[in-house]
């Protein structure tokens, strides 16, 4: 936040030491000389300059200062400097949307003729991503079983410069060893990047182990309540440096209305992280309990093939867990449609509790054998824990699988 000055020190909050929970709520916040309590949104697009002067000292990057909205703006910076803050990192770049900031990772880090490793398992849209799009610039993406090390190894050459996976993976839980994808990458020269959107810093911190960028889709749990897109790229100040210049020429930076909408959810983040996990551990028990559940995916489980490795890099096992029904799709679907309260959408991170049918919804742009090797079956329902109370959940979930015994 820089030095406080005698006449400014106390309208700012001196974190030296700080927890996480204080960071979350104050963290990157400069206050004006209005003294404003909460955080300001700065809607605009343009910054004025004292002199012709100022203007190209700006410009050229001779002084520091806004210039425009696309490249810097007050309310962006501050909900940065707070995830950064959150995550143990140097530095953020926000965007539009978490699509966007895996876009502009790869656009930043890689070149024709690179190659890029990934997790079979990321989520659908990451898949279309590379394959439609970043395929087309000559760059070799290459998929392996997150859970395979010796086929991270097998696919590593000259050519590799990052490494990109979810952990854990969306929707089937599964938990990388970051720690041990790390050391691989960097004596290969190559980036591990960990797509963190499951966890948040509340909850994982892959920095802390080896990582050396992280994406987030702020959508999701850093909102809160499903009301915003947007998305954010964290790391050292060296990293991020590229990935900001793809923002800024580009374009798909985040809002100022957007920022603030997050920095209010950052400020719930470690209450809200811990009341999903809670809900969430207690529905995967409960799940195991009913007669026309097949599996449950939920690395809290203690029977999860991931549960100790989830145990070492996590404080909590987080909102979001799958499970498998009797009668493929038609036994998931008259789940869903049996369900009351639950929201039947595709998003996941919000204070309701969602429900989806991932084969035909978020993972429907893959092919039937690209599903199939991620664990994506006609009969996995996923559903993302929010903060009702439990015993609602469950009655709203048991209206669902009787819907499934009546037929």
């Amino acid at each position: 936040m820089g030095k406080f000055s005698d006449r400014d020190y106390r309208y700012q909050s001196d974190l030296t030491g700080a927890d996480f929970e204080t960071l979350a709520v104050r963290a990157g916040q400069v206050r004006s000389a209005h003294g404003e309590h909460s955080e300001a949104i700065y809607p605009t697009s343009s910054y004025v300059f004292n002199s012709a002067a100022e203007a190209a000292a700006r410009f050229s990057g001779d002084e520091a200062g806004n210039v425009y909205s696309r490249y810097t703006n007050p309310t962006v910076r501050t909900f940065e400097e707070r995830l950064a803050a959150l995550e143990g990192a140097e530095d953020c770049a926000a965007t539009a949307s978490g699509m966007a900031a895996i876009y502009s990772v790869v656009v930043a880090h890689l070149k024709a003729g690179d190659s890029i490793i990934v997790s079979r398992n990321v989520f659908g849209s990451t898949n279309v991503l590379f394959e439609k799009f970043v395929r087309k610039f000559n760059i070799d993406v290459r998929y392996v079983d997150l859970l395979d090390f010796n086929a991270w190894s097998d696919a590593i050459d000259a050519t590799t410069r990052m490494l990109f996976l979810e952990s854990p993976s969306n929707p089937m839980s599964e938990v990388a060893d970051l720690q041990q994808l790390a050391d691989l990458a960097h004596a290969n020269d190559a980036l591990l990047v960990v797509d963190n959107c499951l966890c948040t810093p509340a909850l994982q911190k892959p920095l802390r182990f080896g990582a050396d960028l992280i994406v987030h889709s702020a959508t999701k749990y850093i909102d809160g309540q499903g009301r915003c897109l947007g998305g954010a790229v964290v790391g050292s100040k060296e990293l991020i440096e590229p990935v900001i210049g793809v923002l800024r020429s580009a374009g798909p930076t985040m809002s100022p209305f957007n920022a603030w909408v997050f920095l209010k959810g950052l400020e719930t983040l470690s209450l809200r992280m811990k009341a999903h996990s809670e809900n969430a551990m207690a529905l995967a028990k409960w799940l195991q309990q009913q007669p026309q559940i097949i599996a449950v995916h939920y690395a809290g489980l203690e029977d999860h093939p991931n549960h100790v490795m989830a145990k070492k890099q996590q404080s909590a096992f987080g909102g979001v867990l799958s499970f498998e029904v009797v009668g493929g799709q038609e036994g998931a679907w008259q789940l869903i449609d049996g369900t009351r309260m639950i929201s039947i959408t595709a998003n996941l991170g919000d204070t309701k509790t969602t429900v989806t049918h991932p084969a035909t919804t978020t993972h429907s742009r893959l092919t039937p054998e690209d599903r199939a090797k991620a664990g994506i079956g006609d009969g996995l329902v996923r559903i993302a824990v929010g903060l009702e109370s439990i015993e609602d959940i469950q009655k709203d979930i048991a209206l669902g699988l009787a819907a499934i015994s009546q037929k």
